[in-house]
């Protein structure tokens, strides 16, 4: 089960790239992931402060009309960066090695990044609603996502 959760993770990272690993760095810091070694520091408070006000910040410059795509280089690489350290703290969760985890992680950012892009342009055409609706709707995916991964190791 932990390697699909490695996956997700990074899946959800593709969609925000913070929001999942602020998730991770909590779940942590609460002890519902155990980790052992050189990614514990993930957890401490320090980690969670950073990575869950940088989650809020992109939680809101994502509805802003000029926020770059996902797809391109400095948001595609955070994706892929991040998905990689959230897959490998999920993999070693669940006694994984972290290599596999962010090698997932990587993968499921990747398509997290660019299925995302097409999902949400699809869904504001088909629907005819505004991007902030779409938007909306996949944070609360990222939240409620990322939050559900954590909670399979309780």
């Amino acid at each position: 089960m932990t390697l699909p959760l490695a996956f997700l993770i990074g899946l959800l990272s593709g969609l925000r790239s913070l929001t999942p690993i602020a998730v991770v760095s909590w779940a942590i810091r609460l002890g519902v992931l155990k980790l052992q070694g050189p990614l514990s520091w993930i957890g401490s408070t320090a980690a969670v402060a950073v990575f869950t006000a940088l989650a809020i910040v992109e939680l809101v410059t994502d509805k802003l009309p000029k926020t770059s795509s996902r797809t391109a280089p400095p948001g595609l690489i955070a994706r892929i960066v991040l998905g990689a350290l959230a897959g490998a703290c999920v993999a070693m969760a669940g006694v994984v090695a972290y290599l596999v985890g962010a090698v997932l992680g990587v993968v499921g950012a990747l398509v997290g990044a660019f299925g995302g892009y097409q999902a949400r342009t699809r869904l504001v055409k088909a629907l005819g609603s505004p991007d902030f609706v779409i938007a909306l709707v996949e944070d609360l995916v990222t939240i409620c996502g990322s939050i559900w991964v954590v909670t399979r190791f309780s």
